[in-house]
């Protein structure tokens, strides 16, 4: 495949001139005035004009990106540095949802907006990944990429302007308003790859994608906009070949009989959706307007899990007489919708609105059993169902007023918010304790959510705030903020920010902000639970229990409850803007967050087991982990943006370099708790691994080079990205710490559309074209050689991608 589309690739780039038009395409020029909504809303102020980074994306953008069938997360990732979004494997619920950061930091610690209004976050509790452990983030694939006019995205804290969860910035998608005409796009692709460890050509992760939108006109300068998506992903896999060393299996000449052969699976998930969404306004009478937008996903997921041997405890050889590999089947249901009115009321803009968000997701396993119950055991199971719902009501208003010869702009708002976070319990037989007792109880690669670990949590949230700005001079801009937030959980919090930017000189200009932000710990965070019977670190199966900070087992260990995390930002930055050419942005910050939540370490000390039954009468527990605000740390970077515009051959060039680099420190570390530490000298609450998690198992650096040339015809683009290191750190415990750095690596990603009519379009591309992998993982990680490349690496395991597309507009 790759043979084929080279040559295509690099005809395309030599016939561009030929063909090129004599009018330029100034559609990236358009973006340099881009209007944004998002950090200050004082109006008619763009990017450069803001007194914090914000990055502004546009829908061309976004389908330039090569993302894998159509996955917004990943979009973002390939155009913004300070986007990290891992493609997790072999990780639970992780496989079905995933976690993306932003400037290094956690998943939950990023706020999502649509259209301006608060997006929900999943309801899934992500406890088996690397990144984004113990977090329920908002999961970015929930939004229909093609529903998408604009993203503008804000790096810095904005929690007096936005609320809870905005410490490393805010994503607003903006939807699609155009009035009228529509769209039609079906892209098809898969990953081509020459895999090193097994030494073999592969071809799989098949993807298909379909978008269609169409919109019309309504009374006056109403619109009603909508569109439908369907895409469909093949799994992949980039599993070695299973040595089968004693420690993972008994030496038996059923389970030897498997040596050599590739017995696991790595790599994405099976998937398929279903989306839909509509963004509409109705003029009123009044200088009113009606709106109403939302979006749906629908969608169906298949992850792998450990393979589990012949002759082991975990197996029944009368029903896998082989062994079995479990699969992890994910349902996830998305919806938001939001609708108000808008408008002017004398000298004040309001804005009244409805916002309601709700996620369901149900958790099952296929190809498992539960040893325990024997032969008699199902081999399927629903292992449980999480949901969460939020809903809020909005007012906001604003008004402009002189002050001398200036403009000032004054915003205000309140806010009501209800959460309710629910889990229900799975099948009985994915947690039941059958006759045979020497084999592992529950469902194998996930017991079900037992009775015991149901949770129904629920909280009120009231919000209100201020916000100031104004020219204060010619050149001298400034806007302050403060925000006062109750939870009806654990009480109120005020936030604060002073932002301004001094243009010294024609087009160059010095920007600064600081502010105090929050993030209140998640109502899953509080009072999930679960228990779980798997195989560890150090491949030995281990029956865990993750407790809530109110069950008395973890209190008893020491846990408390959760305050909410704290962090304090500040920035500065210099931009610069030569005619209508170059622009470029320079800032650096520091962020230092106080009682981050986290989930613990894993303990499993011998100690332990004894210690429950003795004190709670709960038989069998051999680790537990329980959320906490064990650590403070601080997180520094820089980051550049710089825009090159110039005509060229019939058409214009876009040239933009953009790079990123954050370090996060350990500040301080919460004690271990009496209680614990007397279970076992190797108890801890905040260890290695999680110090890992924080610290750089997220690539520091990252950069990327991109060209792009376009004209009536062509669309020609370029890019190269170096995908900076990571470290992993596991905890075999006795001391055993195997630690690996896996290099930085460069990403050659690039696209060619030729555009037959002015409506119709053609494109061929690629993603990771050089079929780049991460370092090899040695001998103390690669788990016996199943897993040769780990997936913390931003460049992925999967190798070059390639893909079509057709794009028909009317």
């Amino acid at each position: 495949m790759r043979r084929r589309l080279l040559p295509v690739l690099i005809a395309a780039w030599s016939a561009s001139a030929a063909h090129a038009q004599s009018q330029p395409d100034d559609g990236q020029a358009k973006t340099l005035d881009q209007v944004i909504v998002t950090g200050v809303r004082a109006s008619h102020r763009t990017a450069l004009e803001s007194p914090v980074p914000v990055d502004v994306l546009t829908q061309d953008d976004l389908r330039a990106a090569g993302a894998v069938n159509g996955e917004l997360g990943q979009a973002l990732a390939t155009l913004l540095p300070s986007f990290n979004f891992p493609r997790q494997s072999n990780s639970g619920g992780s496989d079905h949802v995933r976690a993306a950061q932003l400037r290094g930091l956690s998943p939950d610690q990023v706020l999502v907006l649509v259209n301006g209004k608060r997006f929900h976050t999943s309801a899934l509790v992500n406890t088996d990944t690397k990144i984004g452990r113990g977090t329920t983030p908002v999961d970015f694939n929930a939004i229909p990429i093609s529903a998408i006019k604009r993203v503008e995205v804000l790096r810095d804290g904005a929690g007096a302007q936005y609320g809870s969860d905005a410490i490393a910035g805010v994503v607003n998608i903006i939807l699609d308003d155009a009035p009228e005409g529509g769209e039609v796009t079906a892209t098809g692709g898969a990953y081509h790859t020459h895999f090193r460890p097994n030494d073999r050509d592969i071809t799989d992760g098949d993807t298909g994608y379909a978008a269609a939108k169409w919109g019309t006109r309504l009374a006056g300068t109403g619109f009603f906009r909508f569109g439908l998506e369907a895409n469909n992903h093949g799994s992949t896999n980039r599993a070695g070949y299973d040595t089968v060393p004693d420690w993972l299996a008994d030496p038996t000449p059923a389970n030897l009989a498997l040596r050599g052969q590739r017995n696991y699976a790595a790599g994405d998930p099976k998937a398929e959706s279903y989306n839909g969404w509509l963004n509409s306004e109705v003029p009123l009478s009044g200088n009113a307007t009606l709106y109403w937008f939302g979006t749906y996903t629908q969608r169906h997921s298949i992850g792998d899990n450990y393979f589990r041997y012949p002759d082991s405890s975990a197996n029944v050889t009368s029903i896998y007489p082989d062994g079995f590999l479990p699969q992890s089947i994910g349902t996830d249901r998305d919806v938001q919708t939001a609708a108000g009115v808008r408008g002017l009321l004398g000298d004040w803009r309001y804005d009244g609105s409805l916002n309601w968000g709700s996620n369901a997701f149900g958790y099952d396993l296929r190809d498992s059993l539960n040893a325990s119950l024997g032969p008699e055991s199902p081999t399927s199971f629903h292992i449980g169902s999480y949901r969460f719902n939020q809903g809020s009501v909005n007012g906001d208003f604003s008004r402009d007023f002189g002050v001398g010869s200036r403009v000032a702009t004054l915003a205000a708002g309140v806010e009501y918010r209800h959460e309710n976070f629910r889990t229900l319990p799975g099948d009985v037989a994915s947690y039941a304790a059958g006759p045979y007792v020497d084999a592992p109880v529950g469902a194998q690669a996930g017991g079900g959510l037992q009775p015991q670990d149901a949770a129904n949590l629920s909280r009120d949230v009231g919000a209100a705030y201020g916000e100031l700005s104004s020219d204060v001079t010619e050149h001298i801009f400034v806007d302050a903020a403060a925000r006062y937030e109750h939870y009806s959980d654990f009480g109120g919090n005020w936030s604060g920010k002073l932002s301004g930017r001094w243009e010294f000189a024609p087009g160059y200009a010095l920007r600064a902000a600081y502010s105090n932000n929050f993030r209140a710990p998640s109502l899953s965070q509080i009072g999930y639970e679960a228990t779980t019977t798997g195989y560890g670190a150090d491949g030995k199966l281990v029956t865990g229990r993750i407790l809530s900070v109110n069950n008395p087992i973890a209190q008893g260990l020491g846990a408390q409850s959760l305050r909410p995390e704290k962090s304090r930002n500040a920035s500065v930055g210099f931009t610069g803007q030569i005619d209508e050419h170059f622009d470029f942005s320079l800032d650096a910050y520091q962020i230092d967050i106080d009682h981050r939540v986290t989930l613990s370490e894993t303990i499993d000390s011998p100690g332990l087991k004894d210690y429950i039954l003795q004190h709670f009468g709960v038989a069998g527990v051999q680790s537990v982990a329980f959320f906490t605000n064990a650590v403070d740390t601080r997180t520094r970077g820089v980051e550049l943006v710089g825009n090159y515009r110039t005509p060229l051959a019939g058409g214009g060039l876009l040239l933009t370099l953009a790079y990123s680099h954050n370090h996060t420190d350990i500040r301080h570390v919460m004690d271990t708790p009496a209680a614990l530490a007397a279970t076992g000298a190797g108890n801890v609450l905040f260890g290695v691994e999680e110090r890992n998690t924080l610290t750089d198992a997220a690539p520091e650096q990252r950069g990327s080079f991109t060209a792009n040339w376009s004209s009536t015809r062509w669309n020609l683009l370029g890019r190269v990205t170096r995908q900076g290191a990571v470290t992993r750190v596991f905890d075999f415990g006795d001391g055993y710490v195997p630690t690996q750095t896996y290099a930085a690596r460069w990403q050659l990603d690039a696209e060619a559309e030729f555009k037959l009519t002015p409506q119709l379009s053609f494109a061929i591309g690629g993603y990771n074209l050089t079929n780049q992998y991460p370092t090899r993982s040695n001998s103390d990680i690669n788990y016996a050689g199943n897993f040769p490349y780990d997936v913390i690496s931003p460049i992925g395991i999967n190798g070059a991608y390639w893909y079509g597309r057709v794009r028909y507009t009317f």
